[in-house]
């Protein structure tokens, strides 16, 4: 087939290359150069380095205006793809490709709708996590689907590390929906149950309650890593948490938020089981592991965080 694909973070990269293997890309379509790192540079999106690589024309907008779709409308492609690309698609631009346009989403629709669907499931400590590939229709991801697939993810893993299996999974998983709606044998069907809603993470999302369950604790931790961050205060001040795990069966029962430190490891009370903290940054410091902060710590009495 003829395809315009349109995508933008490193997440959406694996699709591209799987498609670009069997069809003609058009066209890809990615968010404009973003200024990274503490000098600011701008550097192209994983999608649009991807796409020169492959030796595919880009076409970088920040929004999928008038402009957009006239250029996308000239392609005269037979179907859009679109994967984690950052802004909406709406009329006309959504009818253009004769077939429309098909969306790699990661969950297990309906649950999980918008921006945050891994980070949303992980806090929301879902036992199961997926992918679906679904046609795109005005509303937020309330197409019908034409496939999903759930996804095996660690219990120990992060926001990151998940999205990175459920990227694979789902480049493959598109690329058969896309070979079959060529083969004209694909078929969608309405999405089953109650939607939930998975909006952007916010600064907030990443604060630590100490008084809730470990299990909750955890999951918030894993959920908001490495963006927007899990974070807790000390004397007023912010401190990132980089790493954690649930403590071993025997360490030390610890009130909310308390802190306990040996020559190895840090453990942080909550409202069940400690926390092991394994690396932290501290306000206006660099990261480090959490026993050498700890080190610095241990004779200030009594440490609580959350304070």
């Amino acid at each position: 087939m003829r395809l315009v694909f349109a995508g933008t973070p490193a997440v959406a990269v694996p699709t591209l290359r799987a498609l670009a293997a069997q069809h003609e890309i058009a066209a890809v379509v990615t968010r404009p150069d973003a200024p990274l790192g503490r000098r600011r540079v701008l550097t192209p999106s994983p999608v649009a380095a991807a796409a020169e690589q492959l030796g595919l024309r880009v076409i970088k907008t920040a929004r999928l205006d008038d402009e957009a779709t006239a250029q996308i409308a000239a392609l005269d492609a037979e179907l859009g793809v679109i994967v984690a690309y950052g802004g909406i698609v709406r009329e006309p631009l959504l009818s253009t490709p004769e077939k429309g346009w098909i969306n790699l989403h990661f969950s297990l629709l309906p649950r999980w709708r918008g921006a945050a669907p891994v980070q949303r499931a992980l806090i929301g400590g879902d036992a199961e996590l997926g992918v679906a590939v679904f046609q795109l229709v005005p509303a937020l991801d309330a197409g019908d689907v034409f496939a999903m697939r759930s996804v095996a993810v660690p219990d120990d893993a992060t926001a990151d590390v998940a999205l990175d299996l459920l990227a694979e999974d789902g480049a493959s998983l598109t690329a058969d929906v896309v070979a079959g709606i060529a083969a004209g044998t694909a078929q969608a069907h309405p999405q089953e149950g109650e939607p939930t809603l998975a909006p952007k993470l916010t600064l907030d999302d990443g604060a630590i309650d100490w008084s809730a369950p470990l299990d909750e604790v955890y999951a918030r931790y894993r959920g908001v890593t490495p963006e927007p961050g899990a974070h807790t205060t000390l004397a007023g001040a912010r401190l990132k948490i980089l790493g954690a795990a649930p403590a071993p069966v025997d360490a030390p029962h610890l009130d909310p938020g308390l802190l306990h430190g040996t020559k190895t490891a840090v453990f942080v009370g909550t409202g069940t089981t400690p926390l092991a903290v394994t690396r932290v940054q501290p306000a206006g410091k660099g990261a480090m592991d959490a026993a050498d902060w700890w080190r610095g710590m241990r004779d200030a009495g009594p440490v609580r965080l959350g304070s």
